[in-house]
Parts: C-alpha cells; sequence; structure tokens
C-alpha cells in the first residue's frame, strides 16, 4: 500500500512539474515579449495575467516599483502559483518613488511640489494614519514617508520643527531624528519640505512612500501563493487594527496556504507582514462607531469576531501559512501582525528587530509578533530584538505554542499573552528582557524556559472573551480572566524578583502548578509546595554577547544545578485547561513530549536538566544561541 501511494505521489509531481509554465520578468524585458528567459516581461502585474497554478513567477535582478496584485491563486500545496526572486540575484519591491528636483530654502532645508497626479488615487501626503486603539499623541501622522539613501525621516507636525529640528531624546537614534520633514498638500499639489541636513537630495537617493502595499491580493481567497527571496521596503502602509482590514507591505488577504519565505522586509511606515483581516467584517468598527459612546472597544471586537464565524472562518478557508526565514526590520508597528487570519499557521526562523523605534506615534497593537485569535499557531525559533515588545498574542490564544525563540532588549516585554483561556504553551524560549513575561490569561505552560526578567501576572474580570471548542474555530463560549490555570515546569530564573512570580499566583483564583524550576538569587519562597525546586544564593553573571552575527549567552552553573534531576513533562503531566477543558497536545490532538531542547536535541534520562538546553558544555562560559548563517 506504501509503495502505491509513493507511485501516486510521484505521478502527481511529474504531471505537475509537466503542465507548469515559468514566466520570466527583467529590468530589460518588454510587456510585449513572451515571458521567455530569452524574451522576459517587463513588469511583474503584467506577467500575473498568464500565471495559473502550478506556475512559477521569477523576477530577474533590480528594482521595481509596483504593487503586485495577484489575480489568481493556487489549488493546493502542489498546485501553487509561485513569485520568486531568481537564485543568486537581489530583486527589491518597492512602495516608493525616486523624488528628484528639490529646491534649497536654508540651512539645509529643501522643498519640493509634486502634482497630485503623480499619486493616482492613493496620496500618501494626504492620507492620515487613523484606526481602532491608535493613540497619534496629539497631532498628525501620514502614511508616507521620505527616505535619503535608503534611511527614513522623520515626520513633524509643523513646518518650523522641520525648519529648526530638535533631537528626539531617549530613541534608538537621536541623532537621526535630525533629518525630518513635513508635507502640505491641497486639492492641485502635494508640498513636502525635508531637512537633509548636510545632504543634497540632488545628488543623493531620495525617495517618498507611494503606495499602501507591496504585494496584496485586491480580493480575498486567492490561496496557495509563495513569496520568496525579495527585498520588500518603502511602502505607505495604514494601521492594522484587529477590527479593521489589514494591509502591511506583504498581506494575504484572508486566505490559506500562503508560503512567505527567505525575504528582507524593511522600512515600513507601519506593518511588515500582515495575515489578517478583510474589510468586509467590519473596518475599524470603534472609531467609526462614535454615537455609541457605552460600547467599548472589547465589545467591538467580539461583534467582528462573530462577524468572521459568518464569514468562513474555518481551517478550509483561512489561514495555514507559513512565515519562515525572512529578516524583518524598521517598521513602526509590527513585524508581522493578524486578526484572525494566521490560524494554523508556522512562524519560524524570522529575525526580526528595529520595531517600533521611532516612537513618534503609539497603540496598542504593537510588537514584533502581534496577532489575535493564533488558534493552533505555532511560533518558534525567530530571534526578536529591540522590538518595544516582543510576541505579543492577543484573544482566543488557543492551541498556540512559542518554542524556542531568543527574545531581548524588548523594553516592554518579551511575551505578553492576554485575555485568554489557554490552552497555550511557552516553551525552551530564551528570554532575556527585563520584564519576560507578561501573562494576562489563564491556562498557560511555560516549560524549560530561560528567564531572567520579571514574570508578572495580570487578571481581567471586566472582559469577556471568546474561546472554542479544541482545535477549532467552533465557539465554546466567553468568560472573564480570573488567574491561574498555569503550569510553571522546568524553568530557569534568574531575576532578582522571579521569587514574586510564586507570590503573584496567591490572589489567583484557578490553582496553579509549579516544579522542577531552578531560581538563582533567590531565597526558598514560603508558599510554593513543590519538593522539586531549587533555590540557588548566587548569581550566574548572564551575558549577551552579539559578534559577528552570531549571539551567544554567558552564564556559570555549579554543581547543584547539574544535579537538579527535572521530570520529562508531556501531555499527560500538564492535564486539561479548566474553562477549555482541553489538553495541551499537538492541533491533530497528538500527545506532545517536551523531549527537544532549544537546539532540537534530544533530551535523555541522562541530562534531564532545567531550562532549554539538554547539554551544557560552556566553552569559556559561553554558549552559542544564534548562528550568523541563520536569518
Amino acid at each position: 500500500m506504501r509503495d502505491k501511494i509513493k507511485l501516486l505521489a510521484l505521478f502527481i509531481c511529474i504531471t505537475t512539474n509537466i503542465s507548469a509554465k515559468e514566466y520570466h520578468i527583467s529590468k530589460k524585458g518588454n510587456d510585449s515579449n513572451n515571458g521567455s528567459i530569452q524574451s522576459p516581461f517587463l513588469t511583474i502585474n503584467h506577467a500575473i495575467n498568464f500565471a495559473f497554478p502550478g506556475d512559477t513567477i521569477t523576477i530577474h535582478a533590480g528594482t521595481y516599483r509596483e504593487w503586485v496584485k495577484p489575480i489568481r491563486g493556487g489549488t493546493s500545496d502542489l498546485k501553487r502559483i509561485i513569485f520568486r526572486a531568481a537564485p543568486g540575484e537581489t530583486v527589491e519591491i518597492k512602495g516608493s518613488e525616486i523624488i528628484t528636483g528639490w529646491s534649497k530654502e536654508k540651512n539645509g532645508l529643501w522643498k519640493v511640489v509634486i502634482p497630485n497626479s503623480f499619486f493616482g488615487n492613493y496620496n500618501p501626503y494626504q492620507e492620515l494614519i487613523r484606526g481602532d486603539w491608535f493613540i497619534d499623541n496629539d497631532r498628525e501622522h501620514h502614511t508616507g514617508e521620505v527616505f535619503i539613501n535608503g534611511k527614513s525621516l522623520y515626520e513633524k507636525e509643523t513646518f518650523e520643527k522641520v525648519r529648526n529640528p530638535v533631537a528626539i531624546k531617549n530613541i534608538v537614534d537621536p541623532v537621526g531624528s535630525t533629518y525630518t520633514w513635513y508635507c502640505e498638500s491641497n486639492a492641485t499639489h502635494t508640498t513636502i519640505w525635508a531637512n537633509f541636513q548636510e545632504y543634497n537630495p540632488n545628488k543623493e537617493l531620495v525617495e517618498i512612500s507611494t503606495r499602501k502595499t507591496c504585494f496584496y491580493p485586491e480580493k480575498p481567497g486567492l490561496n496557495y501563493i509563495t513569496i520568496k527571496g525579495f527585498h520588500f521596503s518603502q511602502a505607505a502602509t495604514q494601521w492594522a487594527a484587529p477590527t479593521a482590514e489589514q494591509i502591511g507591505m506583504i498581506a494575504t488577504h484572508w486566505n490559506k496556504g500562503w508560503i512567505i519565505e527567505n525575504n528582507v522586509i524593511s522600512d515600513s511606515k507601519t506593518n511588515g507582514i500582515t495575515l489578517g483581516k478583510e474589510r468586509g467584517t467590519g473596518h475599524n468598527t470603534w472609531t467609526a462607531d462614535v454615537g455609541n459612546v457605552n460600547r467599548d472597544g472589547n465589545i467591538h471586537y467580539i461583534e467582528v469576531v462573530f462577524n468572521v464565524l459568518r464569514n468562513n472562518w474555518d481551517k478550509e478557508h483561512v489561514g495555514s501559512h507559513i512565515v519562515r526565514n525572512n529578516t524583518i526590520f524598521n517598521c513602526e508597528q509590527t513585524a508581522i501582525c493578524g486578526s484572525m487570519g494566521a490560524v494554523f499557521s508556522t512562524i519560524e526562523n524570522n529575525h526580526i528587530y528595529n520595531i517600533y523605534t521611532k516612537r513618534q506615534f503609539k497603540g496598542y497593537e504593537m510588537a514584533g509578533i502581534k496577532l489575535h485569535a493564533p488558534v493552533d499557531v505555532t511560533i518558534k525559533h525567530n530571534r526578536i530584538h529591540d522590538a518595544g515588545r516582543g510576541i505579543w498574542l492577543d484573544w482566543m490564544v488557543q492551541g498556540a505554542r512559542v518554542s524556542s525563540n531568543l527574545l531581548y532588549r524588548n523594553d516592554m516585554d518579551d511575551v505578553l499573552i492576554e485575555v485568554s483561556h489557554g490552552p497555550y504553551i511557552v516553551d525552551n524560549n530564551i528570554l532575556l528582557s527585563e520584564t519576560a513575561i507578561v501573562n494576562w490569561s489563564q491556562g498557560g505552560a511555560y516549560i524549560n524556559n530561560f528567564i531572567t526578567g520579571s514574570v508578572k501576572l495580570v487578571t481581567d474580570k471586566n472582559r469577556f472573551t471568546p474561546y472554542f471548542l479544541p482545535h477549532s474555530m467552533d465557539m465554546g463560549g466567553l468568560t472573564t480572566i480570573y488567574g491561574g490555570d498555569d503550569r510553571f515546569y522546568n524553568n530557569i530564573l534568574t531575576g532578582a524578583d522571579t521569587n514574586g512570580m510564586s507570590s503573584t499566583y496567591e490572589s489567583s483564583e484557578l490553582p496553579s502548578w509549579m516544579n522542577g524550576n531552578v531560581y538563582f538569587n533567590q531565597e526558598k519562597s514560603s508558599i510554593n509546595d513543590s519538593d522539586n525546586e531549587v533555590y540557588l544564593n548566587y548569581d550566574p553573571v548572564v551575558a549577551l554577547i552579539e559578534k559577528e552575527g552570531d549571539v551567544y549567552l554567558q552564564f556559570s552553573v555549579n554543581k547543584a544545578f547539574l544535579d537538579h534531576k527535572v521530570e520529562m513533562i508531556s501531555t499527560q503531566t500538564l492535564g486539561k485547561t479548566k474553562i477549555v477543558k482541553a489538553a495541551f497536545d499537538n492541533p491533530y490532538s497528538s500527545e506532545i513530549i517536551f523531549d527537544l531542547d532549544y537546539f532540537g536535541i534530544n533530551r535523555s534520562n541522562d541530562n534531564r536538566i532545567a531550562g532549554p538546553f539538554s547539554n551544557l558544555n560552556l566553552e569559556n562560559g559561553q554558549l552559542k544561541i544564534w548562528n550568523s548563517e541563520e536569518p
């Protein structure tokens, strides 16, 4: 029987390859050509007209200033439509245009006047950032951006602040904040003033964002698309509230089975990748509903959830994406976000940094990864740093697993789980920021993590949020956050206040379980009843070292730590959550045994130590935890 299945699979692959076509695009091409490698097209959007399931569109080196708008998707994993950069070639897809003809005013100040016809039907210098849970800091922010030699300038709300810029304190790049711009726009033209400091914009590369996105189908339901190997940048993206249509520089538009891999994604006004909601089920419903002062954002999102459930929100139609091996940086809202559209997806091996660094606006939807309703989503082996907040999972965090990620220098927190009822799993992560975990939920399992910051518990008895039947979007009910029903097993905790982790649970209404944890810099807790927790009253001197792209963790351990043997944790160990009455298992209901460490190495009976590393052969007290050959 197995041989027959293998032959059938081989036959399908062969017939698929026979019928598949490859279309080529080149900056030396022409859209009147036939799209072959000898006679390539000039534009990506022209090639889209010819591509059908199973076909590949190969783009050759150069900069393409297009909003790529697929009109078809694939039909299965075997019959995808693939968009790829030609192997070994650098292909940029930009949401910007080059602007020349700047006139000098004085002291680094320059001006350009652009007819509005240049922008078509979307003028980012008339379009303001707005939406639910967006905070504008009492000023206007346009979706547009100005760039010199690839570096974005800071928008100012008055002309005077461009003419006489003052460095912003307490941000990553205070000197960069003196490079500024301001705009005014009327019915016929748009004027931009920019302070380029010592640079002459007519002798440098100056670009302005002109398109709202780089890759986004105009209608939902285009499945099985692959996007790989590109450099995406400089789109004039809009705020992506969970109650809104979410359009990043790459956006899936409420569909299924996309693969987004091996791309470099940078310099979005708001979001890099969105795996999110479409417009028909509601668009910024709270902001639009100004007449109903007693209906808060919580109620509006519950209404949107029910709208989405009536719009084929299930595994057959939405989600199951793969986002892997991408490098994402310089985005002011998120690197990756999605409201309900990321269900059953895998986000892995991405390097995310410099998210929310300008800090000119803020809001409640900002993080390296921000997902609402990550049902059965796996987030694993990502490196996220300097992102304000690392990973924020919000509402309906059920069946999600956050595993083997490296997070550091995130000044709010590394992981926030908000108003959810579980089961969800956080295991084998290295969490090095000052605040490691904010647990604003119940029904979580925290296993084999390395935690140097604080762990905080938040209850919320004023918000009712949904939960589902296991591994589905079939509504089970709504309830508030009582706190508790958590499991903390086999973690290493080195922060000075992590002993408070256990005491915070004294006020929670649901019971929690702690066992096998190792606490450094601590004396024994008075409330823990576990007989297998170790309190080591010395400082392991934890340090993060970044060297030529590699990342090392430096810390010291002693014999007492190595002699502390822990139980191998499994689905059976963790039991079921109190509210949802569901097990901590795999998406297909199979058992999980936590027998792999951060590196994917098997834990053995001889090596059952706490934390994410099964083998601690430290060379010079250092352990390489990220390889420069990775994203």
